[in-house]
């Protein structure tokens, strides 16, 4: 099933729905406005998920989203245990250990012993897989720069500490 972008007027229409849906003819403002949100974050979620899908398949044919996450977590973080992934990523320590696997019989990752614990493995990017990652990327290397091209400063940097403060489920300053 292919997804289009919705429109200025749709995601207004969309909130309007969110407002009234019959929860409560007298829905509050700030309920109004979560529901508006709820429903652009849709939207970004929506297109990210077809970026890594992309970018998956570029890395390797048939890589799964999933898969591409932890990757790219693992090449941001300069290296992690395999604990850390699932809680990094909030997934189960078996489905990061089956993506683990498959990044490393691709040569994208590479294990070497914890010296902090003898137990563990740590988790690491191979130099062919951080370049490959940045092939992957340069297609889409410069869309949000893009995207922002027209907005001020300002605004990008607010916008920053805005999700910054919502992803930390702390209030903005």
């Amino acid at each position: 099933m292919t997804t289009t972008p919705a429109s200025d007027g749709d995601r207004g229409a969309l909130a309007a729905v969110a407002v009234g849906s019959g929860d409560s003819p007298d829905l509050d403002e700030r309920t109004a406005a979560v529901r508006a949100l709820e429903t652009e974050f849709g939207e970004l979620f929506t297109h990210v998920r077809r970026l890594f899908t992309e970018n998956a398949n570029r890395l390797s044919p048939g890589l799964m989203p999933g898969s591409y996450k932890v990757f790219t977590t693992i090449a941001r973080r300069g290296e992690s245990t395999l604990s850390a992934l699932a809680e990094t990523l909030h997934s189960d320590k078996g489905q990061i250990s089956r993506a683990v696997r498959e990044l490393e019989e691709l040569g994208l990752i590479r294990r070497t012993p914890d010296p902090a614990d003898g137990r563990s493995s740590l988790l690491s990017a191979t130099a062919e897989g951080l370049e490959r990652l940045r092939a992957v990327r340069a297609p889409s290397e410069n869309s949000l720069l893009a995207a922002l091209e027209s907005w001020q400063v300002d605004d990008i940097r607010e916008l920053t500490r805005l999700l910054h403060a919502l992803s930390s489920a702390e209030a903005p300053d």
